[in-house]
């Protein structure tokens, strides 16, 4: 089935039945229009229903056909219909309905204007298409019989009073109708299986729910109206098929071990031991099969097919089996009117598919599909209600259950009933009668809805089976919210999870609960009450985990982790169930398993009692070596530091290279970062003034004082990729980001950060919580087999050594002094070859990394007994060196591909470094921080470098153009720096081997690649600004620590009125040369050019001279550094080069 195709279909179908029904709407409610004399009674309904919520009316008279038109399909497709309504006779192009009305064979019971409006005596701008309108409706009510779920009457004495009909999409027999376009998706071989209808539901709602998911993201909650469109996902079959034979197929082979049923159950999973404790059937008809949330029917449709094989296999008549199965074994519960109507029609079909059209159309058994819906008592109708139901069955229970359901539609299937038997109730009310007293009669409707839906929902079923809608907390309406909290305390924090609480309610003692939901309740401690109460009151038989991996999607088409599984409602705790897992690559194009259950390093088998010893009870499966967790944990020497949180990051935290170096105000903190193991990530600082540190002390958001400046082992809690654990140092402190902790018994940082990194701790913190999250608790809760080690603290030590040897050598360190490439240790004749010293010696740091991490790897596998999990080896990628290219720029592509971006990267880090020589950032002649501190300028540089090997730019502007205008040109200054650095004598080589590794010449990388790269790397918080005009004729770089109240008249002056002056006269200079009669014809076409491209910028800078920077000029902004970048930028909007994404930076 291409369901691509139905995708588009159903999506484009939805927008043109809205277009073509609003259409006709505005056509019979205008003035003067036939149909208010032809039809008053539905005009006056439309006309109120409109009144009231007019978009809510095109919405459902477009459902309602589209509902309609594909179930017509299907019907002409599978033969149910004689002749097919919606689609032609083989060999013809005419819907075969209306070509034999055409043809004089009226369907019998027809309408007399069809035939009039074919001879053309009933006057019509469209005979045919009048015709075939009513020969659709009239299809419509012939089936009402066998369907009224799908085709509401609308028969020819009520339906004065009905406007669907007159809602009808007029294009209906065009190649571009919609009919038309429904049969090229809905072909023989597309409808081979009803699931087609669900798919193309889903489908037709996707819009809307996008919609809703857009409305979320602005705090919009999801209504009692929008949550099928939100939450409604289709099955797929493969799944489907899981569930059901693992539940009721188990089931049936627990009852007959000598069934042959397996052997049709390609999904199906013996149980690993023999069973003696299990629900006993007697016959098929015994059988009962909920599902809560029943959708277009998908569960319920092939519970239907294993149904059928039961009763065949017992040897009942196959004419008898389908209304054997709708009578006594399926009931499905929804809360959306259309898809319950759906669901109802994909049963029906089933039904047809094995009795044929005469046998079905005389079938009296229906579905049993409930569609919730709100049902209300005022105070004062109790009174009615009790003359009803009668003083004797009018109890407490039965009131209670009767305002249940005053929010049925928003609450569904969690409802549960007070009332413990209200079948009993249910048959009682529904005979009495109430002759002629109208009001009696409405009020015995309403109770006999809500006893119906309360008996639907009573503990009863044998199988519970469904895929329940998915809807955090956070995204759940106000009544919703606080009723789940009210009512599934353990299991709030989802409605799949509310719902999995509920399956068990439902269930009989010992029958199954079988769901598939997010995998999030296996592992987060949000859902942790609710695994304890699942352990605890039921056993997990078997289950399928479906990770989401950053790629590739998942089985379900979502891009997250999901989990179908199998409860037993009663507690076995050494009852060992079945696990397995399919990731993307292990399934074919349309996520259906190569093989199942897939034979990879998670099949597995475990029980509630191995999970019971793992801290937070997570359903690990896959660990194996439970009894790990019964050994000491970190806990009992580590602590948690707390944390720090600001409340305010924008206000309180920055990047350290956006303040004063020297301030006192503001302190390093660690504040999670990429993942990077031993030592790194060290960035931010917050402000610690006095103030802020009684801001966050007054909201609790300051850590203990006995943590402060003590070290300790810090990591990021959100990664994407694996942990990784750093020693945190005395000088910095931690926010909430980097969860830190302490030992409380003096054992080694060292020893523990080696630990943490090791492939023990990660396997283990997998076991505990595999998410992307890591709390403080998951690592307290680690087994603590050894508490300390030598070798493993000699190790580490050098470990940290080459992380920070490797965190220092960028600028952004705090602690960087000088770039690596122009140390003694490195430096020699040619660039060239100081590049391949340094390249070794990465190459060495990288490989002995790598060697003592798969050592301290191995003395750990040891100590925990997993060599048979584990191995020691560490990939090259997760050696955690920026002079690592493995590891800084991914493995794909090929190795040579890779030196060539590093090669690359260290030519652009060398010109960055003499952009920050030439600003007085740095200095060739002194380690470190030179002009970093507000408002220093060339007097506080020669200060401390009284006679610099390399000048500093002595009015902090550096132009940026096109050509060497200016003395103190970029590229003249860079060729400068090259010079001092290597000498004149291997000036042109050095030159050639940068500007190879850049793949261009320094101007066009300095003009077009450097602002970016600078951005980039210093994350949308720059140091070094350029003032830059509207489309680039003119761009300048000044340096933020050395900007001052008269900077930007600097600018003005100096740089951007010079520059339209060199223009100028460059302008003259080139009109000379056009009208030089003894210049060749190609110069003095070529100066033609020139001077409309000067033209063009003479125009736009003065302009922006006007404009922009001379007002600026005379503003003499001030800036205050520690306001940070994000809030000192825009000061100079106009004037300096828009950073995009600096507004939605992290903070």
């Amino acid at each position: 089935m291409d369901t691509n195709a139905l995708k588009k279909f159903a999506q484009s179908a939805r927008n043109l039945l809205i277009d073509q029904v609003t259409a006709r709407l505005d056509m019979v409610l205008a003035e003067g229009a036939a149909a208010r004399r032809e039809h008053p009674k539905a005009i006056a309904r439309l006309e109120a229903a409109t009144n009231s919520n007019r978009a809510q009316v095109i919405e459902q008279a477009a459902y309602t056909w589209f509902n309609r038109f594909t179930a017509l399909r299907f019907m002409d497709v599978t033969g149910l219909t004689n002749p097919r309504v919606v689609s032609p006779a083989d060999g013809a192009t005419r819907s075969e309905i209306l070509a034999e009305a055409m043809a004089g064979n009226l369907p019998d019971r027809a309408r007399p204007e069809i035939a009039e409006y074919l001879n053309g005596t009933r006057p019509a701008h469209d005979g045919q298409a009048e015709a075939y309108r009513l020969l659709l409706i009239h299809a419509c009510n012939e089936w009402h019989g066998a369907m009224p779920y799908m085709f509401e009457r609308a028969d020819m004495l009520d339906r004065a009073e009905d406007y669907t009909e007159l809602l009808m999409p007029d294009d209906l027999l065009s190649p571009d109708s919609i009919l038309a376009r429904l049969r090229e998706v809905m072909t023989e071989d597309a409808c081979q299986d009803v699931e087609i209808i669900g798919w193309l539901y889903q489908f037709y709602i996707s819009e809307k729910k996008d919609q809703v998911f857009a409305g979320l993201k602005k705090n919009q909650k999801i209504t009692a109206e929008n949550i099928p469109a939100a939450t409604q996902l289709f099955t797929p079959h493969w799944i489907v098929r899981y569930l059901v034979e693992n539940s009721l197929g188990r089931l049936w082979l627990l009852n007959r071990p000598h069934s042959k049923l397996a052997a049709k159950m390609d999904y199906y999973i013996a149980p690993e031991e023999p069973e003696t404790d299990f629900l006993k059937i007697t016959r098929p008809e015994d059988i009962r099969i909920c599902d809560p949330a029943c959708g277009s029917g998908h569960m319920l449709t092939y519970a239907f097919d294993l149904l059928y094989e039961i009763y065949a296999e017992e040897g009942h008549d196959a004419a008898e089996i389908p209304g054997l199965i709708l009578q006594h074994n399926l009931t499905g519960i929804e809360i959306d009117d259309r898809a319950g109507a759906l669901a109802a029609f994909a049963l029906s079909m089933k039904a047809a598919a094995r009795l044929g059209r005469r046998r079905f159309l005389r079938m009296e058994a229906k579905p049993d599909i409930v569609v919730m819906q709100d049902v209300r008592f005022t105070p004062a109708e109790m009174q009615d209600v009790a003359a009803v139901v009668g003083k004797d069955l009018f109890t407490d229970e039965l009131r209670e259950t009767l305002g249940q359901f005053e929010q049925a539609k928003n609450f569904g299937s969690l409802i549960v009933p007070k009332l413990r038997d209200p079948a009993e109730t249910l048959r009682v009310v529904e005979a009495r009668d109430f002759g002629s007293d109208l009001l009696l009669k409405e009020v015995q409707e309403r109770v006999v809805a809500v006893l119906r839906m309360a008996e639907a929902l009573s503990p009863k079923y044998h199988v519970v089976v469904a895929n329940p809608p998915y809807m955090g907390a956070g995204g759940m309406n106000g009544p919703l919210g606080d009723w789940v909290k009210a009512n599934y305390a353990n299991s709030k924090s989802d409605m799949f999870s509310a719902f999995i609480e509920r399956g068990g309610h439902m269930t009989l003692k010992a029958g199954y609960a079988s769901m598939v939901t997010m995998e999030s309740w296996m592992f987060l401690s949000s859902y942790e009450r609710l695994r304890s109460k699942m352990l605890s009151d039921a056993s997990i038989i078997s289950l399928v985990h479906m990770p989401y991996l950053g790629k590739g999607g998942t089985s379900m088409g979502i891009n997250f982790g999901t989990s179908a599984f199998i409860l037993k409602n009663s507690v076995d705790r050494q009852l060992n169930a079945n696990f397995c897992c399919v990731r993307y690559y292990e399934t074919d194009e349309y996520g259906v398993p190569f093989e199942f259950p897939p034979k990879n390093e998670r099949l597995a088998v475990a029980s509630s009692d191995d999970f019971a010893k793992i801290p937070s009870n997570p359903i690990s499966y896959w660990i194996r070596k439970f009894d790990l967790f019964d050994h000491a944990k970190m806990s009992d020497g580590w602590k948690s530091g707390g944390r720090l949180k600001t409340h305010d990051g924008q206000k309180y935290i920055r990047f350290g290279w956006e303040v004063s170096a020297s301030s006192t105000r503001w302190k390093r903190i660690a504040k999670g970062g990429d993942f990077r193991r031993f030592f790194g990530n060290e960035e931010s600082v917050a402000d610690w003034s006095q103030a802020a540190l009684q801001h966050y002390e007054s909201l609790g958001g300051l850590p203990p004082k006995a943590f402060l400046g003590k070290q300790g082992v810090t990591w990021t809690k959100i990664t994407s990729a694996l942990p990784s654990f750093r020693i945190k140092n005395t000088s910095i402190e931690y926010d909430s980001a980097s969860p830190t902790i302490f030992s409380t018994d003096g054992q080694s940082n060292e020893f523990a950060t080696g630990f943490l990194n090791t492939k023990v701790s990660t396997f283990l913190l997998n076991a505990i919580n595999p998410t992307m999250n890591f709390q403080v608790a998951d690592v307290l809760a680690l087994p603590a087999l050894i508490a300390g080690s030598e070798k493993i603290e000699n190790n580490v030590g050098e470990l940290i050594g080459f992380a920070k040897l490797d965190w220092d050598a960028y600028e952004t360190s705090w602690d960087f002094t000088t770039l690596p490439l122009l140390t003694p240790d490195h430096r020699a004749d040619t660039l060239e070859a100081s590049y391949a010293s340094l390249r070794s010696q990465w190459r060495n740091m990288t490989d002995e990394m790598k060697r003592l991490e798969e050592e301290n790897n191995r003395i750990f596998i040891d100590a925990y007994g997993l060599a048979d999990e584990l191995t020691a080896e560490v990939p090259i990628e997760e050696i955690t060196l920026t002079c690592n290219p493995a590891y800084r720029y991914g493995v794909k592509g090929s190795a040579e591909e890779r030196e060539a971006r590093l090669l690359q990267d260290t030519a652009a880090e060398f010109l960055h470094y003499a952009v920050g020589c030439m600003f007085g950032r740095y200095s060739l002649d002194a380690p470190g921080l030179i002009l970093a501190n507000q408002g220093e300028g060339i007097e506080e540089y020669l200060a401390r470098v009284p006679e610099p090997s390399f000048a500093p730019d002595r009015d902090n502007v550096i132009p940026v153009l096109d050509a060497d205008w200016f003395a103190d040109d970029i590229v003249t200054r860079a060729r400068d720096f090259l010079r001092d650095t290597f000498g004149e004598a291997k000036f042109r080589e050095n030159l050639a081997f940068v500007e190879a590794a850049l793949g261009k010449d320094l101007r066009r990388w300095f003009t077009r690649d450097f602002f970016d790269y600078h951005v980039r790397r210093y994350k949308k918080r720059p140091i070094y600004w350029m003032f830059s005009s509207p489309k680039g004729s003119f761009n300048a770089l000044i340096y933020m620590h050395r900007y001052r109240t008269d900077t930007v008249s600097v600018v003005l002056n100096q740089y951007v009125r010079e520059f339209i002056h060199k223009l100028e006269v460059e302008r003259a200079r080139l009109e000379k040369l056009a009208d030089d009669p003894s210049a060749t014809q190609s110069a003095r076409t070529k100066a033609q050019k020139d001077i409309g491209t000067v033209i063009k910028q003479l125009a736009e800078l003065t302009e922006w001279e006007r404009d922009v920077v001379y007002p600026m000029a005379q503003q003499k902004i001030a800036i205050d550094l520690d306001d940070g970048v994000k809030r000192n930028y825009p000061l100079f909007a106009g004037a300096l080069k828009p950073i995009k994404g600096l507004e939605a930076a992290d903070d």
